[in-house]
């Protein structure tokens, strides 16, 4: 049977491997404090909480963090692995956590506001600085450099890469054009109700034009792949802060279904992911490569060159307000933990 320091070990390495959200410690808080608090859950029956939890999660994860989790179901129920918190393990949590009335709960969260301080400190360097004073190789290797806050570094190149490129487009005042061909206009007169309704055009406006835009899907999985930005005049747009192998690369291209693809990456990287993408036949796909070099120079002319007063000032405008959106939590704890009260509850061994 495991003991307190197994499952204490054990529930350390699921924090240790989350990112800043930690949506899978919340979860495991969750199962707990809905067994200290309604009972009739039994912590070895996992049938009892695997599908329940998930929901428990995301109720708390709404107003704490702004999002639910998005990741597939086969990797949220790795949870529940024999290398994670398997039921024994959540067993002896349990045990543990009705013993001192919920100090295992507490624990959790603690370690949620310890990993959302740290990000706190480094966001505020962004939100206090100004376009004469940022400087974005410093933020990002404030991330490099702060070892609970490494896991969250693909949302923050997403962020800076999203910043800046919504920026650039928006002040260029960029269009998009779309139009037919007058040797298909008898095509476009049978079709006349799907194009208006679909593409804005019709047989007497078969032309249409729009404000480039840039997009960020969403939140990125935990297998590091799939779109995380597009436009809409075409390229579909990857940030890989991380290696690349070749099977995360043929996993990255399946799920994008885009002949124009844009990768932002380490310089280092560039090479190695050149040389994966012409292994599996994706190189002609690949628009381009961009480095943090890229991102570097162009933040700083945006910041500090010839049009900074035109630029500079929307761009950290765009950076702030991404980041106050992704990381809600970091300014103010909801009362749904507020209510718990958990700063009464300390254990010796849970701190």
């Amino acid at each position: 049977m495991p003991t307190k320091n197994d499952a204490k070990k054990a529930l350390d390495n699921v924090i240790a491997k989350s990112r800043v959200h930690l949506y899978k410690p919340i979860q495991i808080a969750e199962i707990l404090y809905h067994i200290r608090t309604d009972g009739n859950i039994d912590p070895l029956e996992l049938e009892d909480y695997r599908t329940k939890s998930k929901h428990w999660r995301d109720d708390i994860c709404r107003p704490l963090l702004g999002r639910v989790c998005t990741s597939s179901a086969k990797f949220q129920d790795n949870l529940f692995d024999d290398n994670a918190v398997p039921p024994i393990i959540l067993n002896e949590l349990n045990n543990e956590n009705i013993r001192t009335g919920g100090a295992v709960e507490s624990y959790i969260y603690r370690r949620f506001t310890k990993k959302h301080d740290q990000l706190s400190d480094a966001l505020l360097y962004c939100l206090t600085s100004d376009k004469d004073s940022f400087n974005i190789k410093t933020f990002i290797d404030s991330f490099w450099n702060e070892p609970g806050l490494k896991r969250s570094l693909d949302k923050i190149y997403e962020i800076t890469v999203y910043a800046l490129f919504s920026t650039l487009v928006t002040v260029l005042d960029l269009k998009v054009e779309v139009s037919v061909n007058e040797s298909r206009f008898d095509i476009l007169s049978e079709f006349e109700d799907f194009s208006k309704k679909v593409m804005c055009l019709d047989f007497s406006n078969p032309t249409h034009s729009q404000n480039a835009r840039v997009y960020r899907v969403g939140v990125t999985n935990a297998a590091d792949r799939g779109l995380d930005m597009y436009s809409n005049w075409g390229p579909a747009i990857q940030i890989k802060h991380l290696c690349l192998d070749v099977s995360l690369a043929q996993n990255i291209i399946s799920n994008v279904s885009s002949d124009r693809v844009v990768i932002v990456c380490k310089d280092a990287d560039k090479d190695v992911i050149l040389s994966l993408l012409t292994q599996i036949g994706w190189r002609s796909h690949i628009q381009s490569i961009v480095t943090e070099t890229d991102l570097v120079s162009w933040y700083e002319k945006s910041l500090r060159g010839k049009y900074a007063d035109i630029i500079g000032d929307n761009l950290i405008r765009c950076l702030c307000s991404e980041i106050s959106e992704e990381f809600p939590s970091v300014y103010n704890v909801p009362e749904i933990l507020k209510n718990r009260h958990y700063e009464n509850i300390s254990d010796p061994f849970w701190i």
